[in-house]
């Protein structure tokens, strides 16, 4: 029987091989589709999971960012260790952690332990955000890769889809409740796991014995991000720019990073590949990433918050008014996918996908209490796709630069800055969020004469509880505030769009790795950049 990972003569696919690569992915992409889901449930569910355990808003952020945070910061680890141990068994590894962070998030009886639960979920997410695109990289040359980024692209934006209704749903069940937004993905992870065992088989390119890698390098970024993370949290709330707090956060931060930049200069595995770094291609990408990232998860990640909090719709409601955005990602993916194969160009779309972010957001930074329907619903398509024509392309593009052997460290870092850019864009705009909704809401209750219901323990997110002069300020504010964080977001989505243009033209690949040359020529063999042939592939 003919391995699903063994290529063909002549480095395409056929239809043949076509269906064995499926059905080799069925359970990686279920177990994908899974960690998606978790995030996107959460977001409709969180306006009423944080009321519930009477949070605040900056934990309210933190339940996204804890998440993000350790899936950027372990991305690079699971994506170096891809290109060195069985990528089978360390995606069951991810999946497992992702059930274990499932089933304590469940639990949770404060927001602290949310947070930290979903840090823990977050580890796992990491893993498969790396692997998946790895796996894929493993078995499809780069020319061909196009459509199975389409069938990619297309669970991610099933999962977005169906995440936010089924959220809805299960939160507006009384005899269910929020707890099962966690809940509901461990058995799904199960069976993924069953899948993935009977289904896929890949190579370990390098032999056991060259085994490195960079924890210290990891933990260095880890620990800088983390950091700085932490100041933007909580700067200019629980302290002032210019306070020893921030000389010691920010300053800490930045020097970490420095010296993990120095690091990974030197480390001979590297988490984060600087040669692959300067190249222009993977720069340029990265740098796309990072905008559309910050962009993408930063300002999306408040629209839950906004239908329920802003516009009153529950749960159910607001997981439906987030179509129009999964639905523009499903369409632009799936078709961009199909024309990428065919035409074996991926700037085009980069390009054309980052204008139409720029200018999604651009329509969402009107948003108000009261704006109209059809006004939001326009902005969120367009958002939609933009991300849909500009993400998986972006890892494309580095994927056709690189050699097979690192392609699970470049899948990695491009994985890796559009985490971070994530995380970073959910923390500064829900810092921005925060001090915005806070100021206004003090200065309304001023105004009215009323008690802040915060110094009764009452938490401004539960609705249910608070007094009806207060709801309206509490909405209003909302509402008011929203529109500021896409008009920063279309700011930053800008430089994603610089990015794009300078972009080098270039035809995708047809082989799977690189000759020794450095070119793409069918036939090529696994080597180093020094030319030295790599270790015989090791079944795992």
């Amino acid at each position: 029987m003919t391995s699903p990972t063994t290529a063909p003569a002549d480095d395409t696919v056929s239809s043949a091989r076509r269906g064995e690569v499926l059905k080799a992915l069925t359970g990686l992409l279920l177990a994908l589709f899974v960690a998606m889901t978790s995030s996107t449930i959460v977001s409709v569910a969180l306006p009423r999971i944080i009321g519930s355990l009477n949070g605040t808003q900056t934990q309210y952020t933190w339940v996204v960012t804890a998440t993000l945070l350790a899936a950027t910061a372990s991305t690079p680890i699971w994506g170096k260790l891809s290109d060195l141990y069985s990528k089978k068994r360390l995606t069951q590894v991810a999946i497992s952690v992702f059930l274990v962070g499932s089933l304590v998030s469940g639990f949770a009886q404060e927001p602290g332990q949310l947070i930290a639960a979903r840090a823990v979920q977050g580890l796992g997410v990491g893993g498969l955000q790396a692997l998946v695109q790895a796996v894929i990289a493993a078995m499809i040359p780069p020319r061909e890769r196009g459509r199975y980024n389409g069938v990619l692209g297309a669970v991610m934006a099933l999962a977005t889809v169906s995440g936010p209704l089924l959220g809805g749903l299960i939160t507006d069940v009384s005899w269910l409740g929020w707890r099962w937004c966690f809940f509901l993905g461990v058995p799904f992870s199960a069976v993924a796991l069953v899948v993935l065992h009977r289904t896929l088989d890949l190579p370990v390119v390098r032999g056991r014995a060259e085994v490195r890698v960079d924890y210290p390098g990891a933990a260095l970024v880890g620990t800088g991000v983390s950091i700085l993370l932490i100041w933007v949290s909580f700067v200019d709330g629980s302290f002032g720019w210019l306070s020893w707090q921030t000389a010691v956060l920010a300053g800490s931060a930045l020097a970490i990073l420095t010296v993990a930049v120095w690091w990974e200069s030197r480390a001979a595995e590297p988490i984060v590949p600087l040669r692959i770094l300067r190249q222009p291609t993977p720069a340029l990408a990265i740098v796309a990433s990072l905008a559309v990232g910050m962009a993408m998860f930063g300002g999306a990640v408040f629209l839950g918050q906004y239908f329920q909090v802003a516009r009153g719709y529950d749960p159910t409601a607001a997981g439906l008014m987030m179509v129009p955005m999964m639905a523009g990602t499903l369409v632009a993916s799936t078709v961009s996918g199909m024309l990428v194969s065919r035409t074996g160009r991926t700037k085009p779309f980069i390009v054309a996908g980052t204008v139409v972010l720029v200018t999604g957001f651009g329509v969402l930074s009107t948003l108000g209490p009261n704006t109209p329907l059809p006004v939001v619903f326009g902005g969120l398509l367009l958002v939609g796709t933009g991300v849909g024509l500009s993400m998986q392309n972006l890892v494309l593009a580095v994927q056709n630069t690189v050699a097979l052997r690192d392609v699970g460290a470049a899948s990695a870092s491009v994985a890796f800055f559009r985490s971070l850019g994530g995380t970073t864009g959910i923390a500064v705009l829900g810092a921005v969020l925060d001090r915005t909704v806070e100021s206004d809401i003090a200065a309304g209750l001023a105004e009215a004469g009323v008690p802040d219901p915060a110094t009764a323990g009452t938490s401004n997110l539960n609705l249910a509880e608070l007094p009806e002069p207060v709801r309206d300020l509490v909405r209003t504010a909302y509402g008011d505030a929203t529109g500021d964080l896409f008009l920063i977001s279309t700011a930053i989505a800008v430089v994603g769009v610089l990015a794009a243009l300078a972009l080098k033209p270039a035809d995708l690949r047809t082989s799977l790795d690189l000759d020794p040359d450095g070119t793409g020529a069918p036939g090529a063999t696994d080597t180093d950049p020094d030319g030295d042939t790599t270790a015989p592939p090791v079944r795992g």
